[in-house]
């Protein structure tokens, strides 16, 4: 069956269901999975999350399905609303476990490219702005911001606790908020 049929047939038995058919809703539920787990594996290969972990995210994806079918706007297809499903739950997935998203580089090659050295400048300019906030929160804005680590990576690493790291990252923010203000005004 073509995708577009196959997605007629889908959107024809979601119509069905949201209208209170408990066989379509089961029939269509059972025609959609595996197709929800073909697509979770492709997208865990993307993100680089293991592929022993799609069938979690398919489960977290059909239950996501059975609360928000009302909210499927039945004159649109359904596919793209699917994917989109698929997509967001293997996102909350990977913040759950707090791993970190891994995009293989030939993913985005093609948008990568050959710098004009503001690269180097745009550091320089970092460096000068972190060097006007004292030293705990120079190093967790560098770390969180710049680096990337974690709040709890952060927090170990300056043996302090996550609360006290939050509250000291959104501090400086606020002061380098106020300094980029400033500068501005004054152009």
């Amino acid at each position: 069956m073509q995708k577009s049929a196959r997605e007629k047939e889908w959107a024809e038995m979601m119509r069905a269901a949201v209208a209170g058919n408990t066989q379509a809703y089961r029939n269509v539920l059972a025609a959609m999975t595996p197709h929800l787990r073909v697509m979770a594996r492709r997208r865990c290969d993307q993100f680089g999350i293991p592929a022993s972990e799609a069938e979690d995210a398919v489960q977290e994806v059909l239950l996501t399905i059975h609360l928000k079918r009302g909210s499927w706007d039945v004159d649109r297809p359904i596919g793209p609303w699917l994917s989109t499903i698929v997509r967001n739950k293997l996102i909350d997935f990977l913040r759950k476990r707090g791993k970190h998203v891994v995009i293989p580089i030939h993913y985005v090659a093609a948008t990568l490219g050959m710098g004009d050295g503001s690269e180097i400048s745009d550091r320089l300019d970092v460096e000068k702005i972190l060097h006007g906030l004292k030293h705990p929160q120079r190093t967790i804005v560098r770390s969180i911001s710049i680096e990337g680590a974690s709040v709890r990576e952060t927090a170990a690493q300056l043996n302090m606790s996550e609360v006290a790291v939050r509250v000291s990252l959104h501090r400086a923010l606020k002061a380098l908020s106020a300094v980029y203000r400033s500068d501005h005004e004054n152009e």
